[in-house]
């Protein structure tokens, strides 16, 4: 269902029955470890797949860094210069 490298790619899923019948298939919810990182103070244009490029040479885990600063949308992490993210360790 998910790409091998997406987040969601190891979540277990549950399938459960509506009230009309139908069956659909959930992810469970997916917790997250506390992650360790350095603090990174965000530039105007930052993006994280590039932050994601530069530490692990794939510019697609840039979820890591998502989950490190607990952000649903990772793009609200790179939206106001200034503020302090987590770049967690590699």
């Amino acid at each position: 269902m998910f790409l091998p490298n997406s987040r969601y790619a190891k979540v277990a899923t549950v399938t459960a029955t509506t009230s009309t019948g139908a069956t659909v298939v959930a992810l469970k919810l997916r917790r997250l470890t506390p992650a360790g990182g350095q603090p990174h103070t965000v530039n105007a244009g930052d993006r994280l797949d590039l932050y994601a490029q530069a530490r692990s040479g794939d510019a697609t885990q840039f979820w890591h860094m998502a989950d490190a600063n607990t952000a649903l949308d990772s793009r609200t992490l790179v939206e106001r210069p200034g503020v302090t993210i987590t770049l967690p360790e590699t």
